[in-house]
């Protein structure tokens, strides 16, 4: 079957006469008031009388439920226009309307916006003979007026109804795709902070743990340590699951907004100083001019430390890792590295390099593409000639980013070109 450009839409809600609907009502009667009251081309017509304009006016209440009932709707204002074409209630035989019909436009109008191609056809058809009567009481040749009436203006107000329908109908899929696509972002979103904050803690924890069991009875005070080293993990992972909660409930109200900030770029130290305490040695050197960054910005390169660290700590077995921050003019980029026990030829291989690009097959590295696609970034992630396994991103930096201070720009011209900061 082919397709049906035009289904029927039912009208929305209980389609109760709304205001707006109302003054189209009141609009399209006046102006087949005024067509009783002013001659036109066609002659004088009939009398102008009370009784007339009553008849006129009869056409009002059906227009007022057309939503509602769209076709019986048309049938009684084309009722009330034969009447008045026919010149009924004054001058029987002498036509009262030297025009098409407002309400009749109107009514074929909703037809054709809300009913099946059939009754479309239908009201269209319907509407013929009406027409037909006015002119078969008056001098007006049917040729040329008459066959634009009968023929030409039903058609046109029939395909307006049937446009404005299919606009309204792609309108509609538009809105509800970009719906869909703002919630599965939104999910997206969540699913890369969850992912992040219970891999690192989770990770850290468990690491933790296993070497305070291990030495508990040989070195009680190394075990002391990595249990407060656990015990502060757990309370940062808690911390931050509830700062994303909180944002998330943001939406059911201004004043539940978390005030802390997200982490950025300065968290990174902590990152390298909480590795090194779960037992994968670590260190961080800064190279450029460190600048305050956009926070969507720093808390992506946060992220990616982070899961690039978790994943060393998980499979790059006994190594040691490096983490190198960039500011460069335009960008900042960032370098995570462990010598391992990767192959050092394939991506994905064993050791730190099986490790982290596993995780690619799950969600970590799905998760940091996804961050840096955000930013029209760059991401490299694969195993070292020498050994070990490579996480490098780089992320394009907004126009101005460096010209938002330049009054504090004289403090660095001791040129701060690299600056090393380990944690061991």
């Amino acid at each position: 079957m082919g397709r049906d450009f035009f289904p029927p839409v039912p009208p929305a809600g209980k389609a109760r006469p709304t205001p707006a609907g109302a003054v189209v009502a009141v609009v399209a009667v006046t102006l087949d008031v005024l067509a009783y009251l002013v001659p036109g081309p066609e002659g004088p017509g009939a009398r102008i009388t009370a009784p007339g304009i009553l008849l006129v006016c009869l056409a009002l209440p059906p227009l007022l439920f057309r939503r509602r009932h769209p076709l019986a709707v048309l049938g009684a204002v084309l009722v009330v226009q034969l009447a008045v074409n026919l010149g009924l209630a004054v001058d029987p035989g002498t036509p009262m309307s030297n025009s098409y019909g407002g309400a009749v436009a109107v009514a074929l109008y909703t037809v054709a916006r809300y009913c099946d191609r059939r009754a479309v056809a239908l009201g269209a058809v319907a509407t013929a003979p009406v027409q037909i009567a006015r002119y078969l009481h008056n001098d007006v040749p049917f040729l040329g007026m008459g066959i634009t009436d009968v023929l030409v203006t039903p058609c046109l107000i029939a395909a307006v109804g049937l446009a404005v329908r299919q606009w309204k109908s792609q309108l509609d899929i538009n809105r509800k795709l970009l719906a869909d696509r703002a919630v599965t972002e939104e999910r997206r979103r969540i699913a890369r902070e969850l992912h992040d904050i219970v891999a690192h803690h989770i990770t850290t924890m468990y690491l933790m743990s296993g070497g305070a069991r291990s030495t508990m009875d040989r070195d009680p005070d190394t075990a002391r340590e990595a249990l407060v080293t656990l015990e502060d993990s757990g309370r940062t992972a808690l911390h931050e699951m509830r700062q994303l909660l909180g944002v998330l409930r943001s939406a059911e109200g201004p004043e539940e907004t978390p005030s802390e900030p997200q982490p950025g770029v300065d968290g990174i130290e902590r990152l390298v100083a909480d590795s090194t305490a779960a037992g994968l040695p670590a260190e961080l050197h800064v190279t450029g001019r460190p600048r305050p960054l956009p926070m969507t910005i720093g808390l992506t390169l946060y992220r990616i430390v982070q899961e690039a660290l978790t994943n060393a700590r998980k499979h790059a077995g006994p190594a040691h890792a490096t983490v190198r921050l960039a500011y460069l003019p335009d960008r900042v980029s960032v370098e995570v590295t462990d010598d391992g026990v990767g192959d050092g030829k394939t991506p994905g291989g064993s050791g730190g390099g099986g490790g982290i690009h596993a995780a690619g097959g799950g969600y970590g590295l799905l998760g940091m593409r996804e961050r840096i696609a955000l930013h029209d970034g760059s991401l490299h992630v694969g195993s070292r000639a020498e050994g070990g396994f490579a996480v490098t991103a780089s992320v394009p930096l907004p126009v101005g980013t460096y010209e938002a201070d330049t009054s504090e720009a004289d403090t660095f011209e001791t040129d701060t070109s690299e600056t090393d900061r380990t944690a061991r």
